[in-house]
């Protein structure tokens, strides 16, 4: 065995960050999210902004228009505005020159620019889904661009975008669709044929972002919930003992190196370069995808002066983990964010699609459906949240909530992304564009008991879309709180037809009941993080019913924000009460098959009456 050289890079590393700047002062600069082939919001007035010499003169050619600004004698920032415009598909140049410096940016086109907010889901590239290779192979969309903003986040509201965090927007091809966020990818495809016009897509969704970490700053003190979060936050920062956490971080780093060294790396199992330790699990106050207004300071809010359509928002795993398992201060936190979005980019309309947390975890089965409906429930409320969170704004007709809890794949990444940005161009087609397609939405109107079984009444038909007309994924409980898989069945009605004899299904009234829920009081559907709820909306493979519990039964949550959500012991005692509930069940339809079974034998046995 031959050992390879490990190279401590932290060192590199920590000269790069000590070295990375802004510009060179009296440089010629442009804010980083405008390049070549962008596309420009139409029919808002057209802001470009930069740095250059202070107190020097800037011109910015824009087509035929031109606009000059003074650089300021501070920062030397400048900016230009220019009248708003309508669609344009052909492509345009924007000249900027000061002194003897000039920016050329080519390419340009003007339509509707939205922006792809969340985490990884999000983010997931198109190159990775099922049917991806189709996708791509119908990628030549010459109108549909795309601009990548990298893992930014920042304790403090930042001016700029870093080079190396911005990738510059790119042409949807067959080559470069690969890379794009795939539900923007589908989102921003289906707008563009429809509306026929250019469309952006801006991806500044971040892996492991929290809800907190994307809400501005100014809005925590709108509310006691979101003002403790932040004060915890400030004083965690202030007692942050840097010296002994660079100790602490050299000391792992040299003991990370004596075992690389010490252990080495088998001749030619890996290619010839230098083996690294992993950064990503050592967090800076205030530099955490889970800090306050981090991701929004160096990914969103940093480009606040440009004018947009609207936001896709798809987030939620790193807030529905159990320790950090909040729903009553995520849904606080959902309104003040759309709140504060919509202030800072001066667009009190702003229209805003939450696609609910998708998945991750072990998928709802019949088998185990006790385990994932009693343990493990974040996900759940947590899409509870996103869409009370999002109706406490008041704003129907500029906001959407798209479910999404209907993959049923295992793991923290489903592939199935195509179904989730279709679904949100959908809403957006109707809700905002004001076309006539497919999008609409029922409600529970009551759920009343009925003896032995709970009675439930929706506004618009639920069904199964595949015809089965079997109704899946609800749990039933009485005042014990211990929920039983449902079994479900439609209520009958009169056939209207011309024979008026025949009974037919009343696809809005759902009887639910359970051997084991003598006196049921509550009712819950699709309540796991993977859930097995089978209706549609009208029956409509793209409108599943969002999920919906009629009890009051939160999960325990704090006040204190140091203090973990849901301790240890707590989740393994749910666990086990959990598992102990699905063996319950288990054995009483086990039962109840054996009595069936010697009724039948029973009955095949009884000799027929003579007569």
């Amino acid at each position: 065995m031959r050992n390879r050289q490990f190279i401590p890079s932290l060192w590199v590393l920590l000269t790069i960050g000590l070295c990375a700047g802004g510009a060179t002062a009296g440089t010629l600069k442009i804010h980083g999210i405008f390049s070549s082939n962008m596309v420009i919001q139409r029919q808002k007035p057209i802001k470009i902004w930069g740095w250059a010499k202070a107190g020097g003169k800037v011109s910015v050619q824009f087509g035929r228009e031109k606009a000059e600004a003074a650089a300021d004698g501070k920062a030397g920032r400048w900016e230009v505005t220019f009248p708003a415009r309508e669609g344009d598909a052909n492509d345009q140049k924007v000249t900027v020159t000061s002194g003897d410096e000039t920016i050329e940016m080519e390419n340009i086109v003007i339509g509707d620019v939205w922006v792809m907010n969340g985490q990884s889901n999000m983010a997931f590239g198109l190159g990775k889904t099922f049917r991806s290779d189709l996708e791509a192979a119908t990628a030549h969309l010459p109108l549909l661009r795309e601009v990548r903003i990298s893992a930014n986040e920042h304790y403090t509201l930042q001016e700029d975008l870093p080079a190396e965090k911005v990738s510059g927007w790119n042409v949807s091809t067959p080559r470069t669709a690969g890379a794009f966020s795939a539900i923007g990818y589908a989102f921003g495809s289906r707008l563009q044929r429809a509306l026929q016009i250019p469309v952006g897509i801006i991806d500044n969704a971040r892996g492991g972002a929290s809800i907190e970490s994307l809400v501005p700053r100014h809005k925590f003190q709108d509310h006691p919930l979101a003002a403790r979060y932040a004060a915890w936050v400030e004083k965690r920062r202030a007692e942050f003992d840097w010296d002994a956490a660079v100790k602490r971080l050299v000391a792992r780093w040299e003991k990370n190196v004596a075992q690389q060294r010490e252990r080495g790396v088998p001749e030619n199992k890996l290619p010839p370069k230098p083996t690294r330790k992993n950064l990503r699990s050592w967090s800076i106050p205030g530099k955490s995808p889970s800090d306050a207004a981090s991701c929004y300071n160096g990914m969103f809010g940093v480009f606040k002066g440009l004018n947009i359509k609207g936001v896709l928002f798809h987030q939620g795993y790193n807030n529905a983990m159990g320790g950090v398992c909040r729903p009553k201060r995520y849904r606080v936190l959902m309104k003040l964010m759309v709140e504060g979005w919509r202030e800072d980019f001066k667009d009190p309309n702003l229209p805003v699609g939450v696609i609910e947390f998708c998945a991750g975890s072990i998928t709802q089965s019949d088998d185990n459906f006790e385990i994932w409906s009693n343990h493990r429930t974040g996900g759940a409320f947590i899409r509870e949240a996103q869409r009370l969170g999002l109706a406490d704004l008041k704003d129907p007709t500029n906001t959407g909530f798209i479910p999404a809890y209907d993959q049923q794949i295992p793991g923290l990444h489903p592939k199935k992304k195509h179904f989730h940005g279709v679904r949100a161009a959908r809403w957006a087609l109707k809700n905002v564009y004001g076309m006539r397609v497919g999008w609409d939405t029922a409600e529970l109107l009551s759920a009343k008991r009925d003896e032995d079984r709970m009675v439930l009444t929706f506004d618009k038909p639920v069904m199964p879309d595949d015809m089965s007309m079997v109704p899946k994924g609800f749990g039933i409980a009485d005042k014990s709180g211990r929920f039983y898989r449902a079994h479900a069945a439609y209520a009958l009605k009169r056939d209207v037809g011309i024979w008026n004899t025949t009974k037919v299904c009343d696809t809005k009234t759902i009887y639910l009941w359970s051997p084991l829920v003598k006196e049921p009081v509550a009712v819950r559907y699709a309540w796991a993080t993977s859930p097995m709820g089978n209706l549609k909306v009208n029956g409509q493979p793209w409108q599943p019913l969002h999920s919906f519990r009629t009890d009051t039964w939160d999960l325990p949550e704090p006040d204190d924000p140091s203090q973990p959500a849901m301790s240890r012991e707590q989740g393994r005692q749910m666990e086990r009460d959990s598992i102990k509930y699905c063996e319950q069940r288990r054995m009483e339809e086990a039962k109840r098959a054996v009595e069936i079974l010697e009724r039948l034998k029973t009955l095949g046995k009884e000799k027929p009456k003579d007569g």
